[in-house]
């Protein structure tokens, strides 16, 4: 649940995605996921550029890349590209017939197209960007964290 309604992340009604990544059998989906991170996204892991128009209310926003990439991690499969205007791509996970986008609901009503066809995306492109690198690091060790004080 993100601030009280239902989450409604693209895939989320078939986010069965099982985690393979080292470290992380305590999540044990991309739903479960998403819960933990509601309680992490902040102003600091969005993009520079959309932190503007970042609130509790919208805490999704900027934040694709990093999360898919840290999705990946966790479950796998790859981090694919909605090309954007302005040329930015957005980001989201495929993990065998698993296609879910974490970081959907900063659309708010717009329908994005989630195809095939859609670029991979790879970290080493993404982490050139030392403040997206910077980003993730922090979101993932704020997750680690989350799940070191869950187990202690």
């Amino acid at each position: 649940m993100q601030n009280g309604k239902q989450r409604g992340f693209y895939g989320c009604g078939g986010a069965d995605a099982a985690p393979v990544g080292a470290g992380y059998s305590a999540i044990k989906d991309p739903r479960m996921l998403y819960d933990i991170l509601c309680g992490i996204w902040c102003e600091y892991t969005c993009a520079p550029r959309l932190r503007p128009g970042w609130s509790k209310d919208n805490i999704t926003l900027g934040q694709c890349s990093v999360t898919a990439f840290l999705a990946q991690d966790i479950f796998g499969g790859q981090v694919r590209g909605i090309l954007r205007e302005g040329g930015n791509y957005h980001c989201y996970n495929v993990v065998g017939d698993c296609v879910f986008d974490l970081t959907s609901e900063q659309f708010g009503d717009e329908k994005l197209v989630y195809s095939p066809d859609d670029p991979e995306q790879l970290r080493e492109v993404h982490f050139a960007k030392e403040e997206k690198r910077l980003r993730y690091e922090y979101l993932r060790s704020e997750l680690k964290k989350y799940l070191a004080e869950k187990e202690g």
